[in-house]
């Protein structure tokens, strides 16, 4: 039986680099710093080869971007009571928001036309 409970909590799939997968469900007022500590403290049975050290190692991936911690669920619209999908890795630091772009036009010289024949 679903709850209102359950219809306004986001559920989310992470995925490891490796393929596992785990469920978990949140709050819409939960950082993505929130979420990494929850799943460091909840570390899956499946995932122990994947273990990390600390839980300021963990990253979470949505639509190719990293998620900056203090990024809430809610800010985010992702539908309460539906599965979203998100990956999951250990990196030590994050690139600035909104600049990985910004470096790749600086560091490049070259033209990014294409000729169609």
């Amino acid at each position: 039986m679903t709850t209102q409970m359950d219809l306004d909590m986001v559920h989310l799939r992470l995925i490891l680099v490796s393929g596992k997968t785990q469920d978990f469900t949140f709050s819409p007022n939960d950082s993505a710093t929130d979420i990494a500590k929850h799943v460091f403290d909840n570390w899956p049975t499946g995932w122990e080869e994947e273990r990390v050290s600390s839980p300021s190692i963990l990253r979470l991936i949505f639509q190719g971007r990293f998620l900056h911690g203090n990024v809430t669920l809610g800010a985010l619209k992702l539908p309460p009571g539906r599965t979203t999908v998100m990956h999951l890795v250990a990196r030590e630091t994050l690139p600035e928001p909104n600049s990985h772009g910004q470096r790749n036009r600086e560091k490049t010289t070259e033209s990014n036309c294409c000729l169609l024949l």
